[in-house]
């Protein structure tokens, strides 16, 4: 146990195996290995495809300030994924290709670029290794060749895997659910409604863009495989922690785990593999929904929210961040243009008071001390917030919790302020804001279509101060008036003391 786990909240963490919140112990003394469930990278990732890395990287950012090294995967699914989650219908990535009349290769790699840009926006700190599920095909054929003759069977579309054959078969999702799987398409000779293909067969007469030669004939391999096999190889099994959004807790997780009992059962006898409480890893953990006025947010139904868009409406893209960490990440978190207002604004008070704090501080630059520092040298009024804080994210990562006492710190009165600073710093390191380097001139971005620039708005408005100075009211007007219609609000009276801001139209 390091140091800075000593007198801490112990961390307990929501199972999904279990459904039940249970203390986390590594494996490894110290050390955590995480797999996250990475993107399709056939468009571009919407919000509610997003909330799931703010969750994960509070996951990791929460083992992080408990004093644990974290070693974290994320893939990405560049082939195999089909246009179903529940293993149907055409590859995503195909049938994106044919849409566009470009390349897959090329697709992947503007699509994977963007989702890349949208981490370092929200401030998700990059994994540890990315990996591409293309790299790995020659392993997974391999891992399929190994479970083949017990646990699958070829039909003419591919070879599938039979989900009869591993215990407790979806019990990740609530046990079987043949109702669910029934509504999967249909594939003649299947044995099991649940059963999944592990190697998808090129058509007759067809040649995709991505397919490779293997001992089913030539094809892609299943989205489920490539998990398993992408996993294991950077982890090894067990490992700590897997991630994803709670879609893939009814399908693709369970498919996963079936394989990871089959390997083990195959090729890992002695370690008793093949018994129902093997998984692959010991914890699965999934964020809810974002939910819209209409319902889930989703790709399917045409038009979708993508961080690029708010970003074109002006609003910065950690207001989006605070917005997910308002919510407990298990909690449905419903998307409105009001609470995304109000996430900005609690954003811009948290960047004012850090400012001020700062500015008070002549300039030193604040990093997040240890804990256990903290703990010893800590104004004795700051102390309990930093108590309530470690027991909030401690609890499953109550980051609802959590984001009150940051603003509690920043606010308290007759406390040094470098005492402020480092502990405001070390909240931050376990909350992603960025607080000690955003700035105002940060939050303000111009919509895509602003007929205006921040620095001639600045212009003007040193006209308009010194006009109001002079009790020139009617040059003031005319100022405010001719900013209005250049699309800027001219905020008097405006208790954040903001100024300015731009509107769309």
């Amino acid at each position: 146990m390091s140091d800075d786990q000593h007198n801490a909240a112990p961390l307990r963490l929501f199972n999904s195996l279990t459904r039940s919140t249970e203390p986390f112990t590594p494996i490894e003394q110290d050390h955590v290995r995480v797999y996250s469930c990475g993107p399709t990278v056939y468009n571009y990732a919407h919000i509610g495809n997003l909330r799931a890395y703010v969750f994960t990287d509070t996951l990791r950012r929460t083992l992080l300030w408990k004093g644990l090294a974290v070693t974290h995967i994320i893939n990405i699914t560049d082939v195999g994924h089909l246009t179903s989650d529940a293993d149907a219908g055409d590859d995503k990535m195909e049938a994106a290709a044919r849409a566009s009349a470009k390349s897959i290769w090329d697709i992947a790699a503007h699509y994977t670029q963007a989702f890349k840009q949208n981490i370092a926006d929200l401030n998700i700190l990059p994994p540890s290794e990315w990996t591409v599920a293309t790299d790995y095909v020659p392993q997974m054929i391999a891992f399929a060749e190994k479970i083949a003759p017990t646990h699958c069977y070829e039909l003419e579309s591919g070879l599938y895997f039979d989900s009869s054959t591993v215990p407790d078969y979806g019990a990740l999702a609530g046990g079987r659910d043949d109702a669910a799987h029934a509504r999967i398409d249909p594939v003649v000779g299947k044995r099991n409604a649940s059963d999944f293909a592990i190697w998808r067969k090129s058509p007759p007469g067809e040649q995709r863009q991505m397919e490779w030669d293997s001992p089913w004939g030539k094809g892609a391999p299943g989205w489920h495989l490539e998990c398993s096999v992408m996993s294991q190889a950077r982890l090894g099994q067990p490992f700590d922690i897997h991630t994803g959004g709670i879609d893939h807790r009814e399908i693709h997780h369970p498919n996963e785990i079936a394989q990871n009992q089959a390997f083990h059962a195959c090729c890992r006898p002695d370690v008793g593999a093949g018994e129902a409480g093997f998984t692959g890893a010991r914890w699965w953990m999934h964020n809810n929904f974002l939910v819209d006025r209409q319902g889930k947010m989703s790709k399917s139904k045409g038009g979708f929210t993508t961080l690029f868009t708010l970003i074109d409406a002006g609003v910065h893209p950690l207001a989006y961040r605070l917005l997910c960490l308002g919510a407990h990440y298990r909690s449905e978190l419903e998307f409105s243009a009001d609470n995304l207002a109000a996430a900005l604004t609690r954003l811009k008070r948290l960047v004012m008071a850090v400012e001020g704090l700062k500015a008070r501080a002549e300039g030193v630059t604040w990093q997040s001390p240890r804990l256990d520092y903290l703990r010893a040298n800590l104004h004795p009024k700051l102390v309990p917030l930093l108590e309530q804080f470690d027991a909030a994210i401690s609890d499953d990562l109550m980051t609802p919790r959590a984001v009150p006492l940051l603003e509690e710190a920043a606010a308290m009165k007759k406390v040094p302020v470098d005492e402020k600073l480092c502990l405001i710093a070390a909240f931050d390191q376990a909350l992603g804001l960025n607080l000690l380097t955003l700035t105002r001139s940060d939050l303000r971005i111009a919509p895509k279509d602003a007929r205006i620039t921040p620095e001639e708005i600045e212009v003007e408005l040193e006209r308009r101060t010194a006009a109001r100075a002079e009790k020139n009211f009617a040059l003031s007007d005319d100022i405010r008036d001719a900013l209005a219609a250049r699309g800027v609000e001219v905020m008097d009276g405006d208790p954040l003391r903001w100024d300015w801001r731009l509107t769309l139209g």
